[in-house]
């Protein structure tokens, strides 16, 4: 029977039945010593005491653990999203008083939920509008920069001006964006368009998009990995990721370098890795380079702002998947994406 299932309910019938047919043994002894026989006559009525006993408890146990099932139920019902889910608690007793506690705790959670969700819709409308706000003043002057590179072609000095101001430009959009998409992912205001994408193609999309980079700076980038491998992901989101973790070796990798990208199923996980074979990162940056700012005191980078890995992060943690990093000082660092396949 499922109630005697439990081990403390077992113990208890059996306790019961063990204290009642010690109760009915010394009865049977105590008739022997004092009238000098057995009375057996009272054993029939002893065996029907004990058994209505044993049938009382039995049931109050059945309508207890009744009870409780309904409430688990209620419990499993707000935990799959019903959030209007409550336990009945309208008696006495301590266990309707806990009850009436778990019912009280879910309001309060629902309540924390409503105040959260109605945070991330304001942050979501501010971000919307940080975003408009900011798209036109850099559009002019991208405009502007562009009409004074035409006219200063005879003033070398101006339009080398002009060139550092478009470079500070692009700068300036790419952090607008960073922080855009990361509050973005912050608030829930994303919506993922997953399908099932061969991570083969992602990849060399990532690879055509470093070439002239990689070209440019004398860098060598290897694909490494089977073409039969797939990933059910946001495409664009994804390679956003992976682009930021190639940059990063990029940015730290000297010339002659390599930049390797690798990528391997197995049973119940996809596993991409980012190794480079640059100056490595100081084992006192590896706790910190997911954080958003974050410079490090070794670090003779001066333009990076601190954004792309933890829009990385974000944007892996979101898919679901977890991003680690190691690395040996002045020798290699190797990034790791993992995506779990499985149910």
């Amino acid at each position: 029977m499922k109630i005697l299932a439990e081990k403390e309910t077992r113990h208890f019938f059996l306790a019961m039945a063990g204290i009642m047919a010690g109760f009915g043994l010394l009865f049977q002894l105590g008739a022997w010593v004092v009238y000098g026989g057995g009375a057996l006559w009272m054993l029939p009525l002893f065996l029907l005491m004990a058994g209505g006993i044993l049938a009382v408890g039995f049931w109050y146990v059945a309508k207890q653990n009744k009870i409780m099932e309904q409430a688990a139920s209620k419990v499993n019902a707000y935990l799959d999203g019903n959030s209007n889910a409550r336990i009945d608690c309208d008696r006495e007793g301590e266990m309707y008083w806990l009850f009436h506690r778990v019912n009280t705790l879910a309001s309060v959670l629902n309540a924390h939920a409503q105040k959260e969700q109605a945070a991330k819709e304001s942050l979501k409308n501010t971000i919307s509008d940080i975003s408009h706000q900011l798209k036109t003043p850099l559009a002019a002057l991208n405009i502007y920069n562009s009409l004074l590179q035409e006219e200063a072609k005879d003033f070398p000095a101006i339009e080398e001006y002009a060139t550092l101001s478009e470079r500070e430009l692009d700068r300036m959009e790419m952090l607008i964006q960073n922080l855009l998409k990361i509050a973005r992912l912050d608030a829930g205001s994303i919506v993922f368009e997953k399908k099932v994408e061969n991570v083969a193609d992602m990849m060399e999309d990532i690879q055509l998009h470093f070439s002239c980079r990689a070209k440019e700076e004398q860098k060598e980038m290897i694909l490494a990995g089977s073409d039969e491998v797939s990933l059910f992901c946001d495409r664009v989101w994804l390679m956003e990721a992976v682009s930021n973790v190639v940059k990063n070796a990029f940015d730290h990798t000297g010339a002659g370098g390599c930049i390797l990208i690798e990528w391997k199923a197995f049973i119940s996980l996809v596993q991409i890795t980012v190794k480079d074979n640059g100056c490595g990162i100081h084992p006192e940056d590896l706790y910190h380079i997911f954080k958003r700012f974050y410079r490090s005191r070794f670090s003779k980078d001066t333009q990076g702002a601190g954004l792309g890995l933890p829009l990385a992060k974000a944007i892996v943690e979101a898919h679901n998947g977890t991003i680690e990093v190691k690395s040996r000082l002045g020798a290699e660092t190797c990034f790791t994406i993992n995506f779990l396949t499985g149910p």
